[in-house]
């Protein structure tokens, strides 16, 4: 099995043991994600380390290993992408599992088992991209809008698509749902890493805010804001974001 097909098919079948652990009926919407972030991660990491024992791993849910930082290839995963999404049986929640080989966004699966019939978004089996609108539309947080993004809309005309996790953000963009997806309020390694190797893959733009590159496999793993977007866009949301910055200062 390639390391493209491992991860999708973990990020599938994790996405299935959380649908079944909510469907059990047996937990409370706040403990629901407890259980499901434990159930989904003891299967991914012990999963990992059976198949690819020779690879580091870093998950949200798992102690990290310092020794990952002298490996080339590491496993990134986020076993619930949208823990309040998944506790509330909303559909923009996701699982991650991806891989950064010398820090670079590599391989990536995305499962977003909430949709109908669920769906694998895969680095190495693209889709065609649906074109843009003619009114932009930027996906953002359903809870807190990063304030960057609320001003980028305003100065590109842009409506606001409010969602989820990071990971459905991200793939809104593949699947036509939004064009930008700008994210500026905290996020770690394994909120955007295999969400950044899809995008990158379908020929997206992917970066920092401030337009420098995606560095994973970090001994401080906050990767506190991204950007993905059409790659015609990125200069002038680039530039935007530049702009906020110089008149903050």
């Amino acid at each position: 099995m390639t390391d493209a097909d491992l991860a999708a098919h973990l990020a599938e079948v994790a996405g299935r043991l959380l649908l079944d652990v909510r469907a059990s009926g047996l937990f409370s919407a706040k403990a629901l994600g407890k259980a499901g972030d434990q159930t989904a991660n003891q299967f991914l990491c012990h999963a990992l380390r059976e198949v690819r024992p020779e690879d580091g791993l870093l998950s949200e849910e798992e102690k990290d290993n310092p020794a990952r930082l002298d490996q080339s290839r590491v496993w990134i995963v986020d076993p619930v992408d949208g823990t309040r999404e998944y506790g509330e049986a909303r559909a923009d929640w996701a699982v991650h599992v991806g891989m950064a080989i010398d820090g670079t966004p590599a391989i990536g699966a995305v499962a977003l088992p909430g949709l109908e019939g669920g769906t694998v978004l895969r680095s190495d089996q693209l889709r065609a991209v649906p074109p843009a609108p003619a009114k932009l539309r930027m996906v953002v947080s359903r809870t807190r809008p990063a304030a960057e993004a609320v001003a980028v809309a305003d100065a590109l005309d842009a409506e606001l698509v409010p969602m989820g996790s990071a990971g459905a953000k991200a793939m809104a963009v593949i699947l036509g749902q939004a064009d930008i997806y700008l994210h500026s309020g905290g996020q770690y390694e394994w909120d955007s890493m295999a969400p950044a190797a899809v995008a990158l893959a379908h020929g997206l733009h992917a970066s920092r805010i401030d337009g420098s590159p995606l560095v994973y496999n970090q001994s401080d793993v906050y990767l506190p804001d991204l950007l993905i977007c059409r790659k015609e866009h990125a200069d002038r949301v680039l530039g935007l974001i530049a702009g906020l910055a110089k008149d903050a200062a």
